[in-house]
């Protein structure tokens, strides 16, 4: 398992509230347009937008989950959200493990499981999968977006969701996850 290191001497990077982040919108081809929208902005019509999240899983097995913050539903989920303009799918995931937890990882250490598309939620999502143990007290937590992170195992990650405390379609993405994991001979 790689290690992962903190980002030292840095506090969690977020954007001040009167500074809009953008977003590069892409065709249904997954090509980019050369065009952007801001956070929040409505999607046009016939455009999308990239979604990235990731299953980070230790040596035990225990996949790790957060509790979102309150503002941003306050739901169980996995690590994720939409990269920067300019930024490929990876550097993304990269960005969004630093921002929501803290730590720094070695991007040729996540492996891209699965790209898919919804026309309807006018989405691209790449899913990631990093093998990592990750002691809970390096984690640095954007209070912003995160509340709590802890070490899940799949049956307790499936009660979440049973029981609506889970985001449904990071739930989904999780069954994807462990036919890929079954699949691929890794459980």
């Amino acid at each position: 398992m790689p290690t992962l290191e903190l980002k030292r001497g840095e506090k969690n990077k977020t954007a001040p509230a009167t500074v809009m982040e953008k977003r590069d919108l892409y065709d249904k081809n997954r090509r980019l347009t050369g065009r952007t929208i801001s956070v929040g902005d409505p999607i046009p019509k016939g455009n999308y937008v990239l979604v990235v999240m990731v299953f980070i899983v230790n040596s035990s097995g225990h996949y790790l989950i957060q509790k979102r913050s309150k503002q941003r539903n306050g739901l169980y989920a996995t690590t994720g959200g939409h990269p920067k303009a300019g930024q490929t799918s990876l550097q993304g995931m990269v960005t969004e493990i630093e921002e929501e937890l803290g730590i720094k990882v070695n991007p040729a250490h996540l492996q891209l499981f699965y790209s898919g598309r919804s026309d309807e939620e006018q989405v691209f999502f790449d899913d990631y999968y990093l093998e990592a143990n990750i002691p809970l007290s390096k984690l640095k937590l954007q209070k912003e977006e995160v509340q709590f992170a802890g070490w899940f195992m799949r049956s307790e990650i499936k009660g979440l969701f049973k029981r609506d405390k889970l985001m449904s379609n990071h739930y989904e993405e999780f069954l994807r996850l462990q036919n890929w994991l079954k699949n691929s001979g890794k459980i």
